[in-house]
């Protein structure tokens, strides 16, 4: 089969100035403010002239490729917790600097009682999912407050912090708690199959049972501590490339409303609980502080941002 490379938007054209468009510029640095296994174990991203930045903020949704910084037809995918790993790591949306931490509860750091997870889970950056937003899929749960959670099939095992190319595939529609927490299924453009996977229905054909295994993770990964099975909108399918990256591009507009501060502006008619959640977020960052929230305008469609006959804002 041919590789087929679809950019997100044909007719985008982004100045990437203020952000960082690959992980070829970012150095890890790990053990800030306590040891490995301690509640106050940070891994930071620090650029080459030594000054931290944000991995949610600062780094673009979209790929440039590190030599002619011209933009690629793949998105940047920031790995949290690798595959075959069971530490919940996690990006510190409500820390300055956005370091990546291990979650904890109760004071005690969490894992998956499960075991092992077997693909490498984490996010997009310069995207959120607003928690005053209901999906019209999403059985009229609200977005999650974090950034797009992301599924990377490939072989590789990408250390925490690690950011790499990677080719949308598709994308599956999790409610968790009563909160739409979409799943996108990507894989890393330089494995060995990524030539082969252009879409939804080819993960099936080129890697059968990928796709149950992934969802029959999520639904029962929670259940070990004592909670029921997750579910799933969409009646549990997984969307194609292109449902995928108009989430994606959704969610990419809604954290540029929350960077800009357009959207706590907005929160006067929200509760109490969704005003803390929005305000608690750390929005500091090299990025913003550059002011240049226009060089991402034409990366959305001509009536993007424009309200959904069938979605929901509280």
């Amino acid at each position: 089969m041919e590789e087929v490379l679809v950019p997100l938007n044909d007719s985008r054209k982004l100045n990437k100035a203020n952000s960082f468009g690959s992980g070829t510029d970012i150095a890890l640095e790990d053990g800030h403010g306590g040891e490995q296994n301690t509640l106050d174990y940070r891994i930071h991203a620090v650029a080459e002239d030594g000054k931290k930045i944000s991995l949610w903020h600062d780094v673009s949704l979209v790929h440039l490729d590190p030599e002619s910084k011209q933009e690629t037809p793949y998105l940047n995918f920031v790995c949290e917790i690798s595959k075959f790993s069971r530490k919940k790591y996690e990006i510190a949306t409500d820390e300055p600097g956005n370091p990546i931490k291990q979650d904890e509860k109760k004071g005690v750091l969490r894992e998956f009682k499960k075991g092992d997870i077997y693909f490498n889970y984490g996010c997009f950056p310069q995207t959120w999912e607003d928690p005053t937003f209901i999906h019209p899929d999403a059985d009229g749960c609200r977005g999650d407050n974090d950034p797009v959670d992301v599924v990377e099939i490939g072989a590789k095992i990408i250390a925490p912090g690690g950011i790499r190319p990677v080719k949308v595939l598709g994308i599956l529609c999790m409610i968790d708690e009563g909160e739409c927490d979409w799943k996108v299924v990507v894989i890393d453009a330089e494995d060995r199959y990524a030539p082969f996977l252009n879409d939804i229905e080819d993960v099936e054909k080129e890697m059968p049972g990928m796709l149950s295994a992934v969802r029959e993770w999520y639904r029962t990964y929670k259940i070990p501590d004592g909670k029921p099975p997750n579910v799933f909108g969409l009646n549990e399918k997984f969307m194609d490339k292109k449902y995928a990256s108009e989430v994606i591009e959704e969610c990419h507009h809604f954290w540029e409303l929350l960077v800009s501060g357009k959207k706590e502006r907005e929160l006067d008619d929200q509760s109490d609980d969704v005003k803390d959640l929005v305000r608690n977020l750390s929005k500091n960052s090299l990025f913003t502080l550059g002011g240049n929230l226009d060089e991402h305008v034409a990366m959305h469609k001509e009536n993007f941002g424009e309200a959904d006959d069938d979605a929901v804002f509280f």
